[in-house]
């Protein structure tokens, strides 16, 4: 029966994560939080629900697929083609996660074809390398090759180095499948070197899984043994439960191909024990056709059939006909076991039917020889012959010893009984001549892993006598020092500790300089943050107070429920010293929201975000916009009571985040001339203040530019702010 390999196969471009599933888990917390209190319909949302969508695709399929829908319909409504095309990605991925490998070719190409039309080249590559890696995962090594070669071409083209090992690591596994296991292992050696350096968890887990694949190909198994406990120790600190099932089939494979039927089934029943993976039902099948196979070769039939039944329901399902026609090939040979033969003949010709079409050599033959086989118990022998010498033929072209050999046997028993003695003599001949060549090649492969194992231990073993030697040459010079370097080595060790407590000393002196030098920065921040927010809850009670007395009581209770609200959102956002982008915005619009309340004809309000930016992942200053937009209201509309806009622009140039926020209303220069010359708004007094210190904290430059707009022969005023900003890389 086949042994069936089942390498770790992820989707690496733009979607590796290297933290632990804590962490992943407080991602998603806070970007369901970031959801619930982000209403507005745009691009923000889009990203929001499309990374929600990523965070789930490998442990909840289901409820990825959700939250890609809910983005795609939002992207549709807001005319988003990024958004949309993202949300078909996701579903790619996460239908390929699950098997359904048809569903997930069409949402890529749906991706495709709108990243194309925005000539969105990062969009592409990702879409490529997916690709590649569905059609490596069917096992169609040219197409999936022709995809990495285009995912490659680009992202060398945009000079996005990140994405290199990747592509390394997928071309290696492609060299693996094709039997090229020297040059399987340079790519897998390189894209591991590369994600060491860059600390990818999952990455270095791949690699050690597909190295340790190869060894075992190459009959290595203490080597092969080693690496997938590697892989495995990495798969459980960072609980990946997808990497754990792997480790621990892939060691079962490694002690099936010894014959060791009772590990490989410990180790197999352990991968089904990890409830998480239930969903990618590849995994499964490959899985339970092993446990099958491995009771078909230990003569227990009947304990065999359940899997093989189990398999061929899940792979009709899932239209996984690889796996389909192996599970009823095992089936048929468990059914022949058990004396039901027209039962197992049933089950040979349709796997013949199905591998007649995709030609995997190994399962057709596996076909041809079990319908032989069906037909000669049967005492059909002519139609035994028919599909005995099919198999002969077959193969001798493929180079496949052991269906040879099985296919030559039966021909000489089928000869023999039809009287075709000559023939018989001859087919038992080839069967003798193919079961010396097998014996030759199992003893080349013994031969080998015991070279190996040699080769190991020798290694072990002479690292054990370098530590020895290093061990007594220190305890030799160590002596030699005792017996007449004593006193010189005394003063050395005395000069030593005096230049590192003296070091020590001037180290902390500066450290605590530099402390003192940032505290005195956050201290400063701190204060003024503590100005802002009782100038705005001044400005606010103010304003209650007026409708309290003017007995607006229904608009009062209505304005004091916004303006708790917007006060929760400003008081934890003072307490912090950065929030995300986003967060600053909703409370922007739940200050615009509490201003409209006491107006008769509200502020028109709109924010447009470049989509370079993502606003979830840009970190900057509290209360630094909200002040600006309280001018404009306060001042800027001062005497105007229709088509009052207001409007906030956010671009990224030259690693600056830019924000303008522009107004219709008189202007700054007519507010001036009609206020006193020197009077400054402290709102803006404060938030200066706080730009010339936040540049120094956060390294990034940050200023303010206030103008009025008549220069541009338009009426109003325009604030510029560069803001300081750090990132949250997902």
């Amino acid at each position: 029966m086949k042994l069936i390999h089942t390498s770790i196969i992820s989707v690496f471009f733009l979607l590796f994560f290297s933290t632990t599933i804590l962490a992943q888990d407080k991602k998603i917390d806070s970007l369901k939080q970031e959801l619930k209190i982000y209403t507005k319909k745009d691009t923000v949302r889009v990203k929001i629900l499309n990374h929600l969508a990523y965070y789930h695709y490998r442990n909840d399929p289901p409820k990825s697929l959700a939250y890609a829908e809910q983005a795609g319909k939002l992207a549709d409504e807001i005319k988003s083609v990024k958004g949309k095309a993202r949300s078909f990605y996701m579903k790619g991925i996460t239908y390929m996660e699950q098997a359904n490998f048809e569903v997930s070719v069409n949402n890529y190409k749906k991706a495709i074809e709108l990243y194309t039309s925005i000539d969105d080249l990062k969009g592409l590559a990702g879409c490529y390398n997916a690709l590649g890696v569905l059609y490596n995962y069917k096992g169609n090594s040219k197409l999936a090759l022709q995809y990495y070669k285009e995912a490659l071409a680009i992202d060398t083209k945009l000079g996005v180095k990140k994405n290199i090992p990747n592509y390394l690591y997928n071309i290696g596994d492609i060299y693996s499948d094709t039997g090229k296991y020297e040059e399987a292992l340079v790519n897998f050696k390189k894209a591991l070197e590369a994600y060491t350096k860059s600390k990818n968890d999952h990455g270095i887990l791949s690699c050690w899984n597909s190295m340790a694949i190869v060894y075992l190909d190459q009959g290595n198994y203490p080597r092969s043994i080693e690496y997938h406990n590697k892989s495995l120790d990495i798969a459980k600190k960072s609980k990946d439960s997808t990497g754990i099932f792997q480790s621990f089939t892939n060691i079962g494979n490694v002690y099936r191909q010894q014959q060791l039927y009772d590990k490989a089934l410990s180790f197999y029943k352990k991968a089904l024990d990890i409830k998480q993976v239930d969903h990618n039902g590849k995994s499964i099948t490959g899985i339970k056709n092993n446990i099958g196979s491995i009771y078909i070769d230990k003569k227990e039939f009947k304990t065999a059939i359940p899997y093989f039944t189990e398999v061929i329901e899940r792979s009709r399902k899932i239209k996984d006909e690889e796996q389909l026609a192996i599970s009823l090939n095992g089936l048929g040979y468990a059914n022949l076991g058990i004396k039901k033969y027209p039962e197992a003949l049933a089950n040979f010709k349709e796997s013949n039917k199905i591998t007649s079409v995709n030609q995997k050599q190994y399962d057709l033959l596996d076909s041809y020889i079990g319908m032989a086989s069906a037909y000669y118990t049967m005492q059909k022998y002519d139609l035994a012959l028919t599909n005995a010498e099919k198999a002969a033929q077959l193969a001798t072209k493929y180079k496949l010893l052991k269906h040879k050999e099985n296919a030559y046997n039966l021909l000489s028993q089928i000869n023999y009984k039809i009287g075709q003695y000559e023939k018989a003599f001859l087919s038992h001949q080839q069967f003798k001549i193919v079961n010396d060549s097998l014996f030759n090649k199992e003893n080349i492969e013994k031969i080998t892993q015991l070279e190996y194992e040699y080769k190991y231990k020798n290694e072990l073993e002479s690292a054990e006598k370098r530590e020895l030697k290093l061990t007594q040459t220190v305890k030799t010079t160590t002596n030699d020092l005792e017996k007449s370097q004593r006193n010189l080595l005394l003063g050395v060790i005395a000069f030593l500790l005096v230049t590192l407590i003296l070091g020590a000393i001037i180290f902390f002196l500066k450290l605590r300089n530099e402390k003192s030098k940032t505290q005195n920065i956050i201290t400063e921040q701190k204060l003024l943050r503590s100005q802002m927010t009782p100038h705005f809850i001044f400005n606010a009670l103010s304003v209650l107070q007026g409708m309290i007395l003017n007995k607006e009581d229904r608009k009062a209770v209505l304005y004091l429920s916004k303006f708790s609200k917007l006060l929760r959102i400003t008081l934890e956002n003072s307490r912090d010293k950065t929030v995300s982008l986003s967060q600053e915005l909703i409370a922007v619009e739940n200050y615009v929201e509490l201003q409209n309340i006491e107006v008769e004809e509200p502020y028109e309000y709109t924010v447009w975000v470049e989509d370079t930016i993502d606003s979830s992942l840009f970190m900057i200053p509290p209360m630094l916009i909200q002040p600006f937009v309280e001018n404009a209201i306060e001042h800027g509309f001062k005497n105007i009571k229709h088509n009052r806009k207001i409007d906030l622009h956010f671009n990224y140039s030259n690693t600056g985040l830019i924000c303008t926020i522009t107004d219709n209303g008189i202007g700054v220069d007519t507010k001036k001339e009609k206020e006193n010359q020197h009077k400054k708004s402290l709102a803006t007094t404060i938030t200066s203040e706080r730009l010339k210190m936040l540049s120094k904290d956060f390294k990034v430059k940050g200023s303010v530019t206030i103008e009025d707009r008549q220069k541009y022969n338009e009426q109003g005023t325009i604030v510029t702010l560069i803001i300081p900003y750090k990132t949250e890389l997902v």
